[in-house]
């Protein structure tokens, strides 16, 4: 988001400050009033439903973007292409979002579900507070593999990832945050600019 950030400031003087934290927990500071005029969620629900509170300008969510979860490990072939780690118990520590706030969080505890590896691997699972938090667990080595946003794992060499978990998490965006400021985001040619600056060619990867 800072490259975007940089590049939209470049093509129209606008300057944008960027605030991040987990889905969760950015809609809760909306709720309380943080004045942001621009909401990037990691899913669609929560901007859905600031708008039907009444906290995000009707009519602005589109999905900017499409997540794709990823079993990561920093060490050297651990993770293999079926991701058959999951099922040796030869680690100590998997990585997650927080599943209560983070949408790639409860995609990897559905994921896990799904494979039938819940029950067995929940003791060993380390939760941060968001998806950026947890792929840094597994970066340091405090966990010896993880549930990372594919884009991450892309951006760190070399790669051992599980592709193909069939969850995505897609995200959509509200202008106009915070009770008292509703009509705040849409009434700012700037949140309205980066808007649909993300929508560009230029915001594409």
């Amino acid at each position: 988001m800072k490259a975007i950030a940089a590049a939209f400031t470049d093509a129209t003087g606008h300057h944008v400050v960027v605030s991040t934290g987990a889905t969760g927990a950015l809609a809760a500071q909306i709720a309380n009033g943080a004045p942001f005029e621009v909401f990037l969620a990691a899913d669609a629900a929560t901007p859905a439903r600031l708008e039907t509170d009444g906290l995000a300008v009707a009519g602005t969510r589109r999905t900017y973007a499409v997540g794709r979860l990823a079993l990561w490990s920093a060490k050297e072939g651990f993770v293999d292409a079926t991701g058959a780690v999951l099922g040796t118990g030869v680690f100590a520590h998997l990585a997650i979002a927080n599943p209560k706030l983070a949408p790639y969080g409860a995609a990897a505890v559905a994921s896990l579900r799904e494979l039938g590896l819940l029950a067995a691997i929940e003791p060993r699972l380390v939760q941060g507070e968001n998806i950026a938090q947890a792929f840094q667990f597994v970066a340091s080595g405090n966990a010896e593999l993880g549930f990372v946003a594919l884009s991450r794992g892309l951006a760190r060499r070399p790669l051992h990832l599980r592709l193909g978990l069939g969850r995505s998490c897609r995200a959509a965006r509200a202008t106009g945050t915070g009770r008292r400021t509703a009509g705040q985001g849409a009434a700012r040619p700037a949140a309205r600019a980066l808007l649909d600056f993300l929508h560009g060619g230029q915001a594409c990867a």
